[in-house]
């Protein structure tokens, strides 16, 4: 019997009364399945038939979701050793480590500039149109900054999140703002957005003024790493009762000044 014509039974029972009429699977059972394979596949099962034994999956749906696997380069596959792990997921894993590596590395420098302000400290990094937190150092004001570890909130309305812009072209930040300006707080309007904007790329550090909320404000720097891109950005904020204009000018540098010590940190040439 050739290999093709083994039809292993798939794991879910239920699997076609909740594919409904069509008969194909949910796409979060889909996902299931692609991670059951990468697993697999990552425990040096490299060929369909051994694949679809494993993860209980029919050859068919085992070759079709490789084949997607394959397309996003999740998965590769060798001529002599098989299927293997793709660079998609060794750029993913890396990403994954520099992040976690950049957390220890910055965290002692986020806890002096947290000690030397009083105030709420984060580290974040760009998601699509969001700022993820890796870091939060909370203040010792009787403060409350609705954010958290492994959260997110808008580029357009954060500090933070407009460090991160700093050095993205005037179409990368019209676009932004086309896609989030009803995001912010305070209404505006395009031109000042990007009149904003290139006041601070100019001096390399970014406010919150109440975008976010209304009550916040916020000073924030960009840290970049060995090659000079921004990978990840830093900010101290508070309420509007500690943070006048002139203390935010004053933030300024020492905000700055722990940006680039993480930036060298990271092998980043810093003047």
């Amino acid at each position: 019997m050739k290999v093709q014509d083994q039809q292993p039974p798939e794991k879910s029972v239920s699997a076609s009364k909740k594919a409904g009429k069509a008969g194909k699977p949910l796409p979060s059972q889909t996902l299931m399945r692609g991670l059951d394979i990468i697993e697999a596949v990552s425990e040096g099962v490299n060929d369909i038939a051994e694949l679809a034994a494993t993860t209980g999956m029919t050859y068919s749906t085992a070759h079709r979701i490789l084949s997607a696997l394959q397309a996003r380069h999740y998965i590769t596959r060798d001529p002599v050793r098989g299927f293997r792990l793709g660079r998609k997921l060794l750029e993913l894993g890396y990403r994954a480590y520099s992040q976690i590596d950049l957390v220890r590395l910055a965290h002692p420098l986020l806890e002096k500039l947290a000690k030397d302000t009083s105030d709420t400290v984060h580290l974040g990094y760009a998601e699509q149109d969001h700022v993820i937190y890796l870091d939060k150092l909370s203040s010792r004001r009787a403060v409350e900054i609705s954010s958290r570890i492994g959260g997110s909130k808008p580029l357009i309305s954060t500090g933070i999140g407009k460090a991160l812009l700093l050095d993205a072209d005037e179409d990368t930040w019209r676009h932004l703002y086309e896609r989030n300006a009803h995001l912010l707080r305070e209404s505006g309007t395009l031109h000042h957005w990007i009149h904003t904007m290139r006041h601070y790329a100019s001096k390399g550090c970014a406010y919150d003024l109440g975008e976010d909320e209304r009550s916040i404000r916020c000073v924030a720097a960009p840290i970049r790493d060995s090659s000079g891109h921004i990978i990840a950005a830093i900010s101290v904020s508070s309420t509007l009762e500690h943070m006048s204009s002139a203390r935010m000018e004053q933030l300024e540098a020492a905000v700055q000044d722990s940006a680039r010590q993480i930036s060298a940190e990271l092998g980043a040439a810093v003047s």
